[in-house]
């Protein structure tokens, strides 16, 4: 049996890396934080449960990442959906619905978020935490604006919007909160996604298979398809 190429162990060691974010999403969405173990997520992702610890230190920062992905996917699906445009105000419309969509939509994942943020370690530094901070950055910055603070400001609107739709027993709507943000950044009322408004595989669709590249990978000549999911492959 030829040996894998390193090109091809470094694709196999991703998506298996993917499978355990989309899984620990599906999971955390079904049955909250504290009921879903890393057992249970590698098991949805049908990977040896000794892969979880070797990409991730622990579930919460599995948990994180896997939501900061769902979060930049999302919000770059928003940004570049036809028709696209460059205009500036049109394009922080469709990043605020994109964010508030997802907590009407995955409630009790985007709760747990939330929740998470505000333990000691804040923010976990992870390649999709770094994507969405790009992306509001660049959103910011469309605007027009060249203060190093705009940036830090619409996360810090955003996540309180978030938090302010999901409190339990008090939630605010999210039209209510959608009006708030859009004056604050003087946005008309018909741009982005209005509630109530369906766009095709915007961000109330279900489907999070094309937010994560999990497909297995061809073999090649030679090669154990088998070891896919053999995180130790390749190891440097």
């Amino acid at each position: 049996m030829s040996p894998r190429s390193a090109s091809v162990n470094e694709e196999l060691r991703r998506r298996s890396r993917e499978r355990l974010l989309q899984a620990a999403v599906e999971m955390v969405s079904e049955r909250g934080y504290e009921a879903t173990t890393l057992g249970d997520i590698a098991d949805r992702a049908g990977s040896a449960r000794g892969l979880v610890s070797y990409y991730f230190p622990g579930k919460r920062q599995l948990v994180q990442s896997a939501v900061h992905r769902l979060m930049h996917r999302t919000l770059e699906e928003a940004l570049e959906r036809e028709p696209r445009t460059t205009d500036g105000q049109e394009r922080m419309a469709r990043a605020i619905d994109a964010i508030l969509g997802l907590a009407r939509a995955r409630p009790v994942l985007m709760r747990q978020h939330m929740a998470g943020l505000l333990q000691a370690e804040g923010f976990v530094q992870c390649p999709e935490q770094k994507r969405l901070a790009e992306l509001l950055g660049e959103t910011v910055a469309g605007q027009g604006s060249a203060d190093a603070a705009d940036y830090p400001m619409l996360r810090a609107l955003l996540m309180g919007a978030v938090y302010a739709a999901l409190v339990p027993g008090v939630p605010m709507p999210v039209p209510t909160l959608r009006a708030e943000l859009f004056k604050r950044y003087r946005l008309d009322w018909e741009m982005g996604v209005p509630p109530d408004t369906e766009v095709p595989e915007g961000t109330r669709d279900t489907d999070l298979s094309r937010f994560f590249a999990t497909g297995r990978l061809a073999a090649e000549p030679g090669a154990d398809p088998a070891a896919e999911t053999d995180g130790s492959a390749g190891r440097s």
